[in-house]
């Protein structure tokens, strides 16, 4: 079975009628979670940006204060799923904004984790990357939410 492409995807979508429509949208959030995670973020989430985003801190920094320090291995198994989660909402949102908010949140928590990051260099490696994509994501942002973000962002690549 060959998969259509999205503009033809679009083009029955906009024929069909609203139950069918409904029909189809219920349909593709039973198979997988990440299609019903999507949903809900659309439906529920998508016009107040800000709730999202602390609702994400809260999950983050929960996820963080959960980790078993008991071993690196566990921690940075931990510490990839977490950021997994992370950047699956940030492709949901597709907001260069929340991308950053998340990932200097990220970042903070990581910094606070005992023991500490810098012991283990897989976890440095990890932070370096998201220092460098935070970066990137506040380049291509307005002026003015640069200037916002820039001394949190040094006061990472200090720390």
């Amino acid at each position: 079975m060959k998969t259509a492409t999205i503009v033809q995807l679009k083009k029955e979508l906009t024929l069909l009628p609203k139950e069918a429509l409904i029909e189809a949208c219920l349909t593709v959030g039973k198979y997988k979670k990440e299609n019903k995670e999507l949903l809900s973020y659309l439906l529920f989430e998508k016009d107040d940006e800000e709730t999202f985003i602390a609702e994400l801190k809260t999950e983050i920094s929960e996820a963080f204060k959960n980790i078993e320090t008991s071993s690196f291995y566990y921690i940075k198994k931990s510490v990839r799923k977490i950021l997994k989660d992370i950047k699956k909402h940030i492709k949901f949102s597709k907001k260069k904004e929340t991308e950053v908010r998340l990932l200097i949140h990220f970042c903070e928590e990581l910094n606070k984790m005992e023991p500490l990051r810098k012991w283990n260099i897989t976890l440095s490696n990890i932070y370096d990357r998201q220092l460098a994509l935070l970066e990137k994501a506040k380049n291509t942002l307005h002026e003015d939410l640069q200037y916002d973000f820039e001394d949190q962002i040094e006061a990472l690549k200090e720390f």
